[in-house]
């Protein structure tokens, strides 16, 4: 894989420079042997793109943020958020395998030398695939500091009890991050202390006291539900420090926004372009419809608001790059991404009347699958809340 060459860049119509151009242009080689046929077949039999990871995989791609001494690339967040962009762009899902490039940090920024020189090069040259981010629980829902899924120290391991919903591609991974508690929540100062994070290793836990349920949803997403009955885990499996799990996830919740903010942004570029040369070809009452100032104007505005979540995803990146505090730039970028995104799709969908819920016109799924991104994973709520509070001095509301 290239690392970046300076160059001008399309990103939905508008010329900017960019010196991932390079990366941009090999990502978008790679998304051209998978045409909307490969995904709608996906999303009909509700199956994980396997071949389009692999492929991905095999380009050096999603190994993109590990270090160069790991068998890596290298490279900053900035490259992530292009090849994700790119990846969303051109028509396909970067939800299959976006994880590994933000769960990676904690294992990069808390992990021990044994444990990065255990994984970290089998994930890059992709025998190992680190996709499961095991978080959310059922009572808990975004609340962190809530979670009830325990790990209790037993000698030289742990034994982990409880329940997580909502975490994607287990099915699909062979290692998994977990966020549990190893101290009561009432013991600490505040609720996210006693919370740890474990790498697990799915190969051996299977069947071992964890087990895996799919559940069904509006997007193909390789969504499961995951229950732990006394699961024995070694120690060496602890990330860091006990009881400083949360603030080790925060740094990868903060990359986490920006990456999937990025595929937003490519989100909207797809549907822009998408709306823009149907409303040029489709001719009705004698003239193309995109002659029609009805038709141009949301068209002309989604391009102007995926323009400036753009500019604040690029803002986002370069401050986290940079190793400054970008907490209000990364949930800013999901925030205007996620909203630009939806309001492109809406629009994409208006564009095409009747044949935008045609599925082969691929609109229909892809205006399903950037839904998501208004409640996950965070809600457009809790980042104004966040803002509200960190940004604003405003009274804490929860």
């Amino acid at each position: 894989m290239g690392k970046r060459g300076a160059g001008q860049e399309t990103a939905g119509g508008g010329l900017i420079t960019d010196v991932f151009a390079d990366i941009r242009a090999g990502v978008r080689s790679v998304c051209a042997e998978f045409d909307g046929a490969y995904w709608r077949d996906k999303d009909k039999q509700d199956a994980y793109p396997t071949e389009f990871v692999a492929a991905l995989t095999e380009a050096g791609y999603l190994a993109a943020l590990i270090p160069e001494r790991y068998g890596g690339s290298g490279l900053p967040l900035a490259a992530g958020c292009a090849i994700l962009e790119e990846i969303q762009a051109a028509g396909c899902n970067g939800a299959a395998c976006h994880a590994q490039m933000y769960i990676m940090g904690a294992l990069l920024r808390h992990g021990d030398d044994a444990q990065k020189q255990a994984y970290l090069p089998e994930i890059a040259r992709g025998a190992l695939r680190l996709q499961a981010f095991a978080v959310t629980e059922p009572g808990s829902g975004t609340d962190t500091g809530a979670i009830r899924t325990t790990a209790i120290r037993d000698g030289d391991r742990y034994r982990i009890n409880g329940q997580k919903v909502w975490t994607s591609r287990a099915e699909h991974s062979d290692l998994m991050l977990l966020l549990a508690r190893t101290a009561p929540r009432e013991a600490g100062a505040k609720k996210a202390d006693g919370l740890s994070v474990f790498l697990i290793d799915m190969r051996e836990a299977l069947g071992a006291g964890l087990s895996v349920r799919p559940l069904e949803a509006m997007i193909n997403h390789s969504t499961t539900e995951l229950f732990f009955d006394d699961l024995s885990i070694p120690a060496s499996a602890l990330i860091g420090e006990e009881g400083k799990g949360f603030r080790y996830i925060l740094t990868g919740m903060n990359a986490e926004r920006i990456l999937i903010a990025s595929e937003c942004v490519g989100d909207a570029r797809w549907f822009i372009d998408k709306a823009a040369e149907y409303a040029k070809e489709r001719v009705v009452f004698d003239r193309p419809i995109g002659q029609n100032q009805g038709v141009q104007f949301p068209i002309a505005k989604a391009y102007a608001r995926m323009r400036a979540a753009a500019l604040m995803t690029a803002d986002a990146a370069a401050r986290f790059d940079a190793g400054e505090r970008a907490g209000a730039e990364a949930n800013m970028a999901k925030l205007l991404a996620a909203e630009a995104s939806w309001e492109a799709a809406d629009m994409c969908l208006q564009t095409h009347g009747g044949f935008g819920f045609a599925r082969e016109y691929d609109v229909e799924r892809r205006f399903r699958e950037t839904r998501l991104y208004q409640t996950a994973p965070i809600s457009t709520n809790l980042i104004l809340s966040y803002l509200a509070e960190h940004v604003l001095g405003l009274p804490k509301s929860y």
